[in-house]
């Protein structure tokens, strides 16, 4: 009976712990540095420019059921976007997609502990529908 004494207040005391909301994780110091991102939207850069350089006019020759000709050879998606205005603002773009992921990542990891406390509830409701399902090896009469 003693210990039941003594064991009920460190069970009262330890509830609000377990109810304390979940706090957002902290992101590594390589998503947060602005150097990163930086450097991330220079190697999206590259490969973009590198995208741009990819032959397709022998594809869409093919696509088209003919003959590839010498300027289907030659044709470029630089040339198939809209020429050098439209590849310098996609270049644009992409450059700054490093700033676009560093924001995205900073508003996913804050949202977290919401996200992660709704699939508390769905796991909770999940469980409750399949208590409720009929065991299909119980007898019918």
């Amino acid at each position: 009976m003693r210990v039941c004494w003594i064991a009920l207040p460190l069970m009262l005391a330890s509830v609000p712990a377990m109810a304390a909301p979940r706090e957002a994780p902290q992101l590594p110091r390589e998503f947060t540095d602005p150097a990163m991102a930086d450097k991330l939207g220079k190697m999206a850069g590259a490969l973009t420019r590198a995208l741009m350089d990819m032959p397709v006019g022998e594809l869409e020759a093919t696509i088209q059921g003919r003959e590839p000709t010498p300027a289907d050879r030659a044709k470029r998606v630089r040339d198939s976007i809209g020429g050098p205005q439209a590849e310098r603002r996609v270049e644009a773009q992409v450059a700054q997609s490093g700033r676009h992921m560093q924001a995205m990542s900073k508003a996913l990891v804050a949202s977290l502990p919401s996200l992660m406390a709704a699939l508390d509830d769905v796991e909770r409701n999940l469980e409750r529908a399949a208590a409720n399902i009929p065991d299909p090896t119980y007898p019918r009469r």
